[in-house]
């Protein structure tokens, strides 16, 4: 028996109960012990611990404080963590790293709570980057500008009236341009609405200033591509963000192969991003990418697909997914929905991709082995999707495919049991489910008995599907303990009174740590590696500094994590830093 084997083995009685002898020799030994935790494994076979061994960037052991010496060599270092909580490290089933990375560099707008305080950052960021050339930033709210959420090319032209300007709002879904931008663009009266896109204009036809959906990229198009080095300084930022808040795997949902593809402020080059922080060792963390579905072409870009999934695998990432953008967003009535908007009838917003094209795409994709991802917001692409997925299962037969739905505003109750036969994960984002200034502009658009099942995560639940958690960063925070207190209180951080957004879609704390656990790992296929505190698993764990099972909900959110562990290495925190007790 080899020593691994050996070492496998041994673990395996250590979760038992017996006796192993691990102490007796040090080749036999774990590297790291952790002891006098509060470890929550997430692992139905063994859901709770006060002490974890590693080996060899693997869990080795498992157990109480009993256990620990067996563990014990004369290299081993041991970790008093003075009763922490200890998670699984989290997964993040939809997130932007490269775009998030690149909009926090590039005048980001993130930190602005009104119009006034977007023109002060704008005429700031202007000030430290003058020239004649385009100033470009992401990250201003819809909801905070009334009562449409359109801005307009007026503002700008205020601060900015010598120089092309464009501002992606926080879901890269709406773009706010200025009159030397629009020009800049070629944008007139006379310029027809794209396929799939929307030009905003006054009553005389004129465009005001907003752009959304595929008309985005008639002023992305113009913009210069950010550098490889750039790009690189991005996913490294990223990255280091994500370990700080114990997140340690992701998926990074729309990636374009060619630059081509409609990518809502994505840019071209992700791949080779990827590909070169793979050779350098230096993800420190599970990275799955989404390649992005071209709506302005059919299945003939299939081969595409599948020879870049090909190339990147052989670069070492893993790339065997494609996104479809279904719909847009309510707010501006490009979210498909089944019956019409409340606020404007005869509209139901369109599916931007022709549904027997996306039928005939996801079988021969699922053909490939390929996972299929869809954006669905409106309750009408969720079940374009469910009909794609479908036919995907009724022409190639059964298997593990794990289709996902991203963000799921509404599902039609007829459609909840249909996603789980399929075998459906639903992607939410659970730091959205509350009342903010967006989602009252939603409420108007949608009515009110829509919004008594807006993210519908518990009825999904309850009907058999699985659910998986991301951020969707940087639309949103990437932080996943916020997202965990608002999926249970459905309020803003921190709110201890006011409504709540469709209050029945509440869950548990259990459940909310394993939608962005083991279930997020799931989304990803990382299941069998990650995801939980289990014997054979990679060393994936966060340390925090509150027990979130012995603390009111609302106060979640305050939550730090202290230390990140991935494979058996520090990639955020330090060992030295857990030695003092809680409260000493």
């Amino acid at each position: 028996m080899t020593a691994r084997r050996l070492a496998a083995a041994l673990a395996c009685l250590a979760v038992a109960g017996l006796p192993t002898g691990l102490a007796a020799a040090d080749e036999r030994a774990a590297d790291l012990v952790f002891r006098n935790g509060k470890l929550y494994t997430v692992d139905d076979q063994v859901p709770e611990a006060s002490a974890l061994a590693v080996r060899d960037g693997r869990i080795f052991g498992l157990g109480q404080e009993a256990d620990v010496s067996r563990w014990v060599g004369p290299q081993t270092r041991v970790v008093d963590l003075h009763g922490r909580l200890v998670l699984p490290a989290f997964h993040d089933a939809h997130t932007h790293p490269v775009w998030g990375g690149l909009s926090h560099a590039r005048c980001p707008l993130y930190d602005g709570n009104s119009p006034a305080e977007y023109l002060k950052i704008i005429a700031a960021c202007a000030a430290e980057d003058p020239g004649t050339g385009w100033l470009y930033g992401v990250g201003w709210r819809d909801g905070l500008f009334t009562p449409d959420g359109i801005p307009t090319k007026e503002l700008l032209d205020e601060i900015l009236p010598d120089r092309p300007a464009a501002f992606a709002n926080v879901g890269g879904h709406s773009l706010w341009v200025n009159s030397k931008g629009l020009a800049a663009a070629g944008i007139t009266r006379d310029t027809p609405d794209p396929p799939n896109g929307r030009i905003d204009r006054d009553a005389h036809g004129d465009a005001v200033g907003g752009l959304q959906e595929a008309a985005v990229e008639m002023v992305l198009a113009k913009l210069p591509p950010p550098s490889a080095t750039a790009r690189a300084r991005a996913l490294l930022y990223a990255r280091d963000h994500f370990n700080s808040v114990g997140i340690v795997g992701w998926h990074d949902a729309l990636v374009p192969i060619s630059g081509d593809e409609p990518g809502q402020a994505i840019p071209p080059g992700v791949p080779e991003t990827y590909a070169a922080l793979v050779r350098s060792g230096e993800l420190n963390g599970y990275a799955t990418l989404a390649l992005a579905w071209d709506r302005k072409r059919g299945v003939e870009q299939i081969p595409d697909l599948a020879a870049a999934s090909r190339r990147l695998g052989e670069a070492g990432v893993e790339a065997r997914t494609v996104k479809f953008l279904l719909d847009g967003v309510p707010v501006q009535r490009t979210a498909a929905l089944i019956e019409p908007y409340s606020d404007k009838p005869g509209v139901r917003g369109d599916l931007q991709v022709d549904e027997a094209v996306l039928r005939e795409a996801a079988v021969q994709l699922d053909a490939l082995g390929f996972q299929l991802h869809m954006h669905t917001i409106g309750d009408r692409a969720v079940r374009a999707a469910l009909d794609a997925f479908s036919a995907a299962r009724e022409r190639n037969g059964a298997r593990d495919r794990r289709p996902l739905i991203s963000h799921n505003n509404l599902i039609s109750e007829s459609d909840l049991a249909r996603a789980a036969d399929l075998g459906v994960v639903a992607i939410f984002q659970p730091l959205w489910a509350s009342l903010d200034e967006y989602m009252m502009l939603v409420a108007e658009r949608v009515g009110t008995e829509r919004m008594t099942h807006m993210y519908p995560v518990a009825s999904l639940m309850r009907a058999g599907g699985t659910v998986a958690y991301g951020s969707d960063w940087p639309v949103g925070p990437a932080n996943p303990l916020e997202g965990i207190e608002v999926a249970l209180t459905r309020r803003h951080t921190g709110a201890t009174e006011g409504a709540r957004l469709a209050p029945d879609e509440r869950i548990t704390l259990a459940q909310a740590i394993r939608n962005y656990t083991l279930n997020s790992a799931f989304a990803l296929r990382k299941d069998a590696v990650s995801g939980s505190l289990t014997v054979g698993k990679s060393a994936d764990l966060v340390v925090l500094d509150r027990d979130l099972f012995n603390m009111p909900e609302n106060e979640i959110a305050k939550t730090r994590v202290l230390f990140t562990l991935f494979a058996g290495k520090p990639v955020y925190g330090n060992l030295e830093g857990l030695a003092a007790p809680v409260n000493p």
